[in-house]
């Protein structure tokens, strides 16, 4: 009998006795079950965790601008008053392609090659001039002047913006009659170095034929003649409608961007979109001169993209300029006799 019980207790504690060899086993055995095809699409399912900041900057819509009108439209002067308010850039092609013949690049030389010969440099080239900077922009809010001029340039930079999921967001058409910009270029003075342009009905300067910050003398552009603008007209309506057609068209369609992934997300997990479809905005807007035609411009950015922000010195000024009228209508108030 003792030797049976002793048997019997030698089972148990071989029952109960953990072995290595079997632990290992099992753990293999559940490690190849997580893995398995069903486990794995179980876990493609769960959620992953993002950083909110993150999510937030993600979702901010860029401005990505394009703007259009007929020669003396008033292009030049909204572009620059938009980009000195607003923390935008604008990107002359024209500026980029000589910045490229000066730092001796390969697009430069290439470039400069074509010129010289009297050729027209080729779209493709164009193209690479533009996008050499601006995809290093896709942070940045940026108005493009001076490209695409043509349907094949617009169509060449679609492919290359949506490739590179910064596609167009707004295209601006100024709506300015044709008889408003004759009368206005026959009125309008440059100064050649900056760049400023007056017009004397309604934007004069200072000292009639003369800078307002360096003094120096105003000059008339050539092409600022009745004959010239009237060609210039012409190429404009033959160019530039069949671009406004294009993204006309595009601006019907809805483009999803592509899947966020998350830097330590599995590579087998399910990821999902975290923005909503993007889609082109085109506004054509009318008016007679800039100061008219301002307002509802910066009412179609401040609607669309309210993530777009003042620039600090722009910011400053306005409160200043709040600040001295505040004082100032106190100051009156105060020397007012009380009734």
């Amino acid at each position: 009998m003792q030797i049976i019980r002793n048997a019997s207790l030698t089972q148990r504690s071989i029952r109960t006795r953990p072995n290595p060899r079997l632990s290992a086993w099992s753990a293999a055995a559940r490690s190849i079950a997580s893995s398995s095809p069903a486990s794995l699409f179980r876990n493609s399912l769960q959620p992953v965790a993002h950083d909110e900041a993150q999510s937030d900057s993600r979702n901010v819509r860029m401005l990505r601008m394009i703007m259009f009108g007929k020669p003396g439209a008033g292009k030049g002067t909204l572009s620059g008053r938009l980009v000195k308010k607003y923390d935008i850039l604008s990107l002359s092609t024209g500026d980029l392609l000589r910045m490229h013949i000066q730092d001796k690049t390969e697009i430069g030389r290439m470039a400069k090659e074509i010129v010289a010969h009297g050729g027209l440099v080729p779209d493709e080239l164009m193209l690479q001039v533009v996008t050499s900077k601006l995809d290093h922009l896709h942070n940045k809010h940026w108005i493009l002047d001076g490209f695409p001029r043509t349907l094949a340039q617009g169509e060449l930079l679609n492919t290359h913006l949506n490739k590179q999921n910064t596609p167009l967001s707004l295209v601006v058409n100024l709506d300015v009659p044709d008889d408003i910009i004759l009368s206005r270029i026959s009125d309008r003075w440059v100064h050649l170095p900056s760049g400023r342009v007056y017009n004397l009905s309604y934007n004069p300067p200072k000292v009639e034929g003369f800078d307002d910050e360096t003094g120096e003398p105003l000059t008339k552009r050539p092409d600022d003649n009745p004959e010239i603008f009237a060609r210039r007209l012409e190429k404009f309506y033959s160019t530039t409608s069949p671009l406004l057609d294009f993204y006309a068209r595009l601006s019907q369609t809805r483009i999803s961007p592509p899947p966020h992934r998350h830097p330590h997300q599995h590579p087998h997990q399910l990821a999902f979109h975290t923005k909503p479809p993007h889609r082109l905005m085109v506004q054509s807007i009318s008016g007679t001169t800039s100061d008219e035609i301002w307002p509802q411009l910066e009412t179609v950015l401040k609607e669309a993209f309210p993530g777009l922000k003042e620039r600090v010195d722009s910011a400053d000024i306005r409160r200043r300029h709040s600040l001295s009228d505040a004082i100032a209508a106190a100051s009156v108030a105060a020397s007012m006799p009380s009734k």
